[in-house]
């Protein structure tokens, strides 16, 4: 039994979309976020010792814990996929666009968006109320001058890559298009992929999935906290 340590409103509803696709049997363990700082609880910290999510635990392996979205995702694989549905071969150009794909959702996709939404609150409580037009200042500056271009560039990229291919890896979904399912649904969240056609088909086509739908009834679907 996979038990998935589950943060509200968090990266770990990717693990348990995968779960859904693999018909696994899991389990689900919520937390939620401190509502002042829209922190992890640290009840986290007694599953892994950085108290994040997604985090999983392996009661049929002694309890095996692993983190880190990529991780997870290739270990789940590894343990249910045994008709090889969800990860191509990996010596084929299929296989290395799914590495790539699984490792730059969060080495590159992730980094200016969480910076964006960081960014997005300096404004606002629990910054001191003296120093927020300053603090709102300085963000709009970062935002404009760095973050909104870098993510442009980014989903500029994303669109050309889709050009002619259904999913992230090619013809076939993986489990490649639920590790990038987290930035693009937080972009949607924020209404950003209007001049994106084929992003925003691709969100469609995740939304019409069985698997996809079974997870938003049991964990919603992300959205952007605070927006």
């Amino acid at each position: 039994m996979i038990k998935v340590h589950h943060l509200e409103n968090s990266r770990s509803q990717r693990v348990i979309w995968l779960l859904e696709e693999l018909g696994a049997s899991y389990e689900i363990i919520t937390y939620q976020r401190d509502p002042r700082t829209q922190r992890a609880s640290n009840a986290l910290k007694r599953v892994h010792p950085l108290g994040k999510s997604p985090v999983i635990s392996d009661t049929d392996q002694q309890d095996r814990v692993v983190a880190e979205s990529a991780a997870i995702l290739d270990y789940l694989v590894d343990r249910f996929d045994d008709e090889k549905r969800l990860r191509p071969a990996m010596d084929s150009e299929a296989g290395l666009r799914y590495r790539f794909w699984m490792h730059h959702a969060e080495g590159s996709a992730m980094p200016p968006l969480l910076m964006r939404l960081v960014m997005s609150q300096l404004g606002k409580p629990p910054v001191p109320a003296l120093i927020r037009p300053i603090a709102r200042g300085l963000a709009k500056g970062m935002e404009n001058k760095f973050l909104d271009p870098e993510v442009e560039n980014l989903m500029h990229f994303w669109e050309g890559e889709l050009n002619g291919r259904d999913w992230f890896t090619g013809d076939d979904f993986s489990a490649a298009d639920i590790q990038m399912s987290f930035p693009l649904l937080a972009l949607d969240a924020q209404d950003a992929l209007e001049d994106h056609p084929r992003l925003a088909a691709v969100i469609d086509s995740f939304r019409d999935r069985p698997a996809y739908r079974r997870t938003v009834e049991k964990v919603g679907e992300f959205s952007v906290p605070g927006g």
